[in-house]
């Protein structure tokens, strides 16, 4: 079973295992308008995955509250192993994903894998997750 593991206090949210986590604390979330009413909100956060995980699944999911319809979420995962000039450059996943009607979304990934009947650990150690979203800038405004 999953460990339910807030990530984002904007809705987003990381589930693993008992053995992985993502940090809030280390969380950081930035709006880039496109223009007086759309921007781009981006959720960085931590993740750590035990090299002791037993579970072969973790996921990232979330509920965006003001959404901008027809755009996806944009979910990157990167390998914190691979630094350079403290930027990440070990693209490990990239996903996009629809929003659902209520605004949420949700991305599954696969964390072992046991096809070949010996386990293999995709993800293992520390990983920046970076979470992408349409959002309005002034929710309350109503464009007519």
């Amino acid at each position: 079973m999953f460990a339910f593991i807030v990530a984002s206090v904007l809705f987003s949210t990381v589930m693993f295992n008992s053995n992985s986590f993502a940090e809030p604390a280390e969380s950081q979330t930035i709006i880039t308008p496109i223009n007086n009413s759309i921007g781009i909100e981006k959720t960085t956060m931590q993740m750590f995955i035990s090299k002791d995980n037993k579970l072969p699944w973790g996921f990232v999911e979330g509920k965006i509250s003001n959404h901008v319809e027809g755009y996806p979420v944009i979910i990157q995962i990167y390998d914190n192993d691979e630094l350079i000039a403290g930027n990440n450059v070990g693209a490990v996943q990239f996903a996009q994903i629809p929003v659902n009607e209520d605004g949420s979304y949700e991305y599954k990934f696969r964390v072992l894998d046991s096809n070949s009947g010996k386990i293999m650990h995709i993800f293992d150690g520390s990983y920046t997750v970076k979470v992408f979203k349409v959002v309005y800038l002034n929710p309350n405004l109503v464009v007519i």
